[in-house]
């Protein structure tokens, strides 16, 4: 569950509360967006928000609302198999077999299967309301209400996922083939038939409401199919029209083989995880049409029986004359003779008319296969690609509800090989088998439930099937824990498997830029821009890189394409504008340094204009404030540093920034405040304390100055900009022998830097270590040999020292 929770809840937690009804389910994304995967669930938001509401980030309450939901469902379940196998023991085995099926791990295990239980909890909800609706439909004005509970029902399964609307369908299937019991022959004579109005009637209000349900879901995506990349479905990506029929084909028949032996499960199943089948030889379209055939033989069978014999829980029953746990059995003849479209029977009493409820009948072995297959099949119609592509190859989660219709085959299988075994050997043998089964999915699914413990577990579980998602996952959990080496070589593992993955190009070079492998970092940064030419981070981040290089003008080109990217059809447009503001940041702040810095306010209110809303714009407001100061547009620069203020109140920047045009303005006092505020925000940081020492250097508060600038040389003593500030500070405050030891940090701190060695020079000249102070010039010049100033104060100590009788170097 934790595999999931971090990433996706901080995301939905931080959503204004009207955003439910118009977004998607993670993110503010709305699903009229080209970038959007279409999912509109506010439902299931809904519940993330409630649960985030009582039990803010903490895993454990999100795992307990996912498994109190699956034992809710597993009861409905269980419930509604009673309406089918009677209150005998086949019902508890279809309730056990759901219950336990490995495959209901990652929706009842990871924070986004919450969306397919809770749209099958409302989906089992709606068939049983339409159950009841049936059973009522004669007698009773309350059957209104309850297809109206189907409907809201069934309204409610699609907003918490949008497969939920089948369950309609599968009322029909009920109805038609269970409730009246017809054959596929009968259905066009049935039309015509008075007594069936009810029956059609019915029918239509829920062809009538699925219409309505699924043209408001189709205005919500705005009329357009969500598109999704390579990796994600491979299969759709295909030119050829051959691979894509041979693997679609194929798809479901996997899908089955994973609800009959989940033995390999895996967290994701994309990119190469199901190899696509390019040819008419390849060996598994053998399981295609195997699967197929098996399954048109099975309806076939089920819709053309015509047998006289029932099964009733293990009695089998010849014309009605046997009678097992309550209920009765009958032959096809007596349906054809008895009225079994209604549960009750009309008596008269007293010359009072009364209706009187009998017992519901048991479907037959044949009903209970086409209900069953119409649960196995319609639910999972979506995921086929059939309508539109989907953004999977396969999708565990996905088969939640479908996986209700192969439990019920199951059972409904072994109870048929139960009945029809003559010996009791044999009835043993398959009772027992069908209990091992539950148990060896009951332990299946616990040792898969030990794979989602963690993020670490998961993703090394899911090696065998996807292993370049699988390694790049476990690359970026490695990072989290500080095994830097681990999580590059899972990195590269996963580059080894898929070698154009933007996504993970870019993350092996972020990991070796932190670590200040920056030629490395660029390498990547650059393979990560050819694979997805629309990756803002990589170009952001190959702009910070090259600036730091001094390659300005390579930099400056980067951040403007970056800044060109439009985000159509991207997956997450608001991360992309955030970095694209970024870059237009990062791009103002190098024509800032350029001293360009009309060039830098362009910049910076392009920036201002496409930042996204969750974008912190404290720090780009304060630097165009700066920018103002700059050009001595002080109003201007006020107003900004306010903005900056507004928008994050304890941004320490824009305090020492505003401090300062106060203290330019003649707002003294109020320039101090802001000085003392940085400086309470954080005392551990010598950079306010360096900037409160200018100021009060400024007012002549010398020994006040000089005592801030020790403070902030003490913190930050390897920041060389507070150090060599703080000893020029000492300098003019006149105490010369605290700055001579502030500029020898400076020096030690980059010993190549001609300013850094002129100034040492120039205070060890002052006190009189003149031999000193040669050598520090000497060394200035050169890394700057026609620097003025040392060349000046060179010739005026070479003058002091052949007055004191002192060799010199040019000498």
């Amino acid at each position: 569950m934790t595999a999931e929770l971090s990433r996706q809840t901080r995301i939905f937690c931080q959503k204004p509360p009207g955003s439910t009804y118009s977004t998607m389910i993670f993110g503010e994304l709305s699903c009229t967006h080209s970038g959007s995967h279409k999912s509109y669930r506010p439902l299931c938001t809904l519940s993330f928000r409630i649960n985030h509401a009582i039990g803010g980030m903490d895993p454990w309450s999100y795992h307990l609302v996912n498994v109190l939901l699956h034992a809710a469902v597993t009861g409905l379940f269980t419930n509604f198999s009673r309406i089918l196998f009677g209150d005998g023991y086949w019902t508890l085995i279809a309730g056990l077999l759901f219950a336990s099926h490995p495959i209901h791990t990652e929706a009842v295990a990871g924070i986004v299967g919450r969306a397919d239980v809770g749209a099958c909890f409302f989906f089992l909800l709606s068939l049983m309301c339409y159950v009841k609706h049936c059973s009522t439909r004669s007698y009773s004005t309350s059957t209104w209400g309850w297809i109206l509970g189907t409907g809201l029902c069934a309204g409610c399964s699609m907003l918490w996922k949008e497969q939920g609307v089948t369950v309609l369908a599968v009322s029909a299937v009920y109805d038609v083939f269970v409730f009246h019991r017809l054959k596929m022959n009968q259905i066009i004579p049935s039309i015509y038939k008075r007594k069936n109005l009810s029956l059609f009637f019915s029918i239509g209000l829920l062809t009538f409401w699925g219409t309505a349900l699924l043209g408001v879901r189709l205005y919500w995506m705005g009329n357009k199919p969500p598109s999704f990349s390579n990796s994600d479905n491979p299969a759709a990506d295909s030119d050829s029209f051959l691979t894509r029929t041979l693997t679609f084909f194929y798809l479901p028949t996997k899908n089955l083989w994973l609800l009959l032996c989940p033995d390999t499960l895996s967290f994701d199943w994309s990119m190469d995880a199901v190899p696509l089948l390019k040819t008419a030889s390849d060996w598994r379209n053998l399981h295609t049409v195997a699967f197929y055939a098996g399954l048109l033989l099975l309806a076939y069978s089920s819709l053309k029986s015509s047998s006289n014999k029932r099964e009733c829980n293990g009695k089998t029953v010849m014309n009605g004359k046997q009678n097992t746990n309550g209920h009765s059995c009958h032959s096809d003849m007596e349906y054809k003779s008895l009225e079994l479209k209604s549960s009750f029977a009309s008596k008269e009493e007293n010359g009072i008319k009364k209706h009187v409820i009998q017992r519901p009948q048991l479907p037959s072995t044949e009903n209970i296969v086409l209900l069953s297959l119409s649960l196995l099949i319609v639910p999972f119609v979506p995921a086929t690609n059939l309508f539109f592509y989907v953004g999977f190859v396969i999708a565990e989660r996905v088969l939640y509800i479908p996986s209700m219709g192969f439990c019920l085959l199951i059972t409904v299988g072994a109870r048929s090989l139960y009945i029809k075994a003559q010996k009791r050997f044999l009835k043993n043998l398959i009772f027992y088998a069908t209990a091992a089964l539950i148990l060896f999915y009951g332990l299946k699914t616990v040792v898969r439930n030990g794979d989602w413990q963690n993020e670490e577990m998961l993703y090394r579980s899911g090696i065998k099937v996807n292993p370049a998602k699988a390694w790049g996952n476990l690359g970026n959990v490695l990072k989290s824990q500080s095994k830097i080496s681990e999580a590059e070589s899972a990195y590269r593992n996963a580059l080894y498997y898929r070698s154009n993955m933007a996504d993970m190009l870019y993350n092996l070079g972020l990991l070796l830029q932190e670590n200040s492998r920056f030629s490395e970092a660029l390498h990547y940064y650059k393979l990560a821009i050819g694979s997805r030419p629309t990756l803002a981070s990589a170009y952001l981040n190959t702009g910070i890189i090259l600036m730091n290089q001094g390659k300005t003008e390579e930099a400056r080109r980067t951040f403007l394409k970056c800044s060109e990217i439009p985000d159509e059809n991207l997956k997450d447009p608001h991360a992309h504008k955030s970095s694209v503001t970024s870059c237009l940041y990062n791009l103002g702040k190098l024509f800032h340094e350029q001293g360009h810095y009309e060039d830098a306010i362009m910049v910076y209110k392009e920036a201002i204009q496409k930042m996204p809303r969750q974008f912190a714009p404290q720090s780009l407001y304060n630097m165009m404030g700066e920018a103002y100061m700059r050009l001595s547009k002080l109003p201007e620069a006020e107003h900004w540093y306010i903005e900056s203020l507004r928008s994050k109140t304890d941004h320490i920047p824009a305090h020492l920034t505003y401090g300062k045009l106060l203290a330019l303005t003649g707002r003294k006092s109020e320039a101090e405040k802001y000085f003392l505020k940085a400086i309470q925000l954080d005392p551990t940081k010598g950079n306010g304390y360096m900037h409160y020492g200018q100021f009060l250097l400024e007012e002549s508060r010398l020994i006040e100055a000089a005592e801030m600038a020790k403070k902030a040389a003490e913190l930050d003593n390897t920041e060389f900009d507070v150090v060599f500030n703080a000893a020029h500070m000492l300098r003019q405050a006149s105490l010369n022998e605290a700055a001579e030891k502030y500029y020898e940090m400076a020096a030690g701190l980059r010993p190549n830097y001609p300013a850094a060695l002129m100034n040492l020079g120039a205070i060890l000249h002052l006190n009189g270590k003149l031999r000193d102070a040669e050598t520090n010039y000497l060394r200035a010049l050169q890394f700057k040999p026609d620097d003025v100033i040392t060349q000046s104060n060179l010739r005026k100590l070479w003058n002091i020292m052949e007055k004191q009788g002192l060799k010199t170097s040019k000498t």
